[in-house]
């Protein structure tokens, strides 16, 4: 059978209506693309989470090292409890009220009393004062000050590493 001659120049008889829905489909793909990166960018723009256990590395600028556990809440409240291996054996290692805040973009502030253990028998209470942001949702490093609460004596002054604890 032989199909009906057309003309060279003749337009496609249902062209417009192929134009159209091509035309809507792009469209539509287009919209989809757009909304999924906006998407992304407001997954990406959350800040992280901050409650639950932190286990805090602290090292002086006289290279003095200690542990920290610092249990963040949902109302800013906490807690600091040091977690040296001597002060496991001293019984006035207990958890101390501790308060946290977030600041602009990933930064975030945790500060409270401790009491640093001096020797065998001394120690050394002040407030420490932990500056920070997140490196990734797990991991919060930045600056630390411990202000002494009794005598006249200077800040110390350090850096800080925090990692979310599992339990």
């Amino acid at each position: 059978m032989r199909q009906p001659s057309v003309p060279k120049n003749a337009p496609c008889p249902d062209s417009k209506s192929r134009l159209g829905k091509n035309v809507k489909t792009a469209r539509a793909i287009i919209l989809a693309m757009v909304v999924n990166t906006f998407s992304f960018v407001l997954a990406g723009a959350e800040s992280p989470n901050m409650t639950g256990p932190w286990n805090v590395e602290i090292t002086f600028a006289n290279e003095r090292h200690h542990s920290l556990r610092f249990e963040a809440q949902g109302d800013g409240k906490g807690s600091l409890q040091l977690t040296d291996p001597a002060a496991k054996v001293w019984v006035g290692a207990k958890p101390s009220e501790a308060k946290w805040s977030r600041g602009e973009g990933n930064s975030v502030t945790f500060s409270g009393p401790v009491e640093f253990l001096l020797g065998n028998v001394g120690r050394d209470a002040g407030t420490l004062t932990c500056k920070g942001k997140f490196e990734t949702a797990d991991l919060i490093s930045g600056e630390v000050e411990f202000s002494p609460s009794v005598g006249d004596r200077p800040s110390k002054h350090g850096t800080f590493k925090a990692v979310r604890s599992g339990t």
